[in-house]
């Protein structure tokens, strides 16, 4: 299991690793929102397109878009102001899809553009066919 500080974010990778069922990755429809309600403000929904990879946010978790100061539903990553944080949010999401694996990330008051960072981030790849990683979901905790 991944070391992850949250309780919240440690749930949800048990929930993530419990829908795969035997198979290397879950698929979206593997997830009833009312079974993670406990994350629904801190969770995002982030459609995965290729050639070239770009991400597009299907579902902002409101917690995470009221802490930042802005809202990525219905947009893609590029829309993010702050560059740095841009930079490290798209290594992420690209991490979780290269290694078809949960990437946890702590921040640890890092310095952006824009702000200080003291949050921990939950990547979990998705899969609707099981080959292809296609949407990600994204746990997120301010600290």
């Amino acid at each position: 299991m991944l070391e992850l500080k949250a309780p919240m974010l440690r749930k949800l990778y048990q929930d993530w690793d419990s829908r795969r069922r035997g198979r290397e990755l879950p698929s979206r429809a593997d997830f009833d929102p009312l079974d993670i309600k406990y994350c629904i403000g801190n969770l995002s929904l982030i459609d995965v397109a290729y050639d070239p990879l770009r991400f597009h946010f299907r579902i902002h978790a409101s917690n995470e878009a009221q802490g930042m100061g802005y809202d990525l539903t219905g947009k893609d990553l590029d829309a993010m102001p702050d560059l740095e944080f841009r930079q490290m949010a798209a290594d992420h999401y690209a991490e979780a899809i290269r290694t078809r694996l949960p990437v946890a990330r702590y921040r640890d008051r890092q310095i952006t553009g824009q702000r200080v960072w003291h949050c921990e981030a939950l990547v979990l790849p998705l899969s609707a066919d099981g080959k292809i990683v296609n949407m990600l979901m994204s746990g997120f905790v301010w600290f």
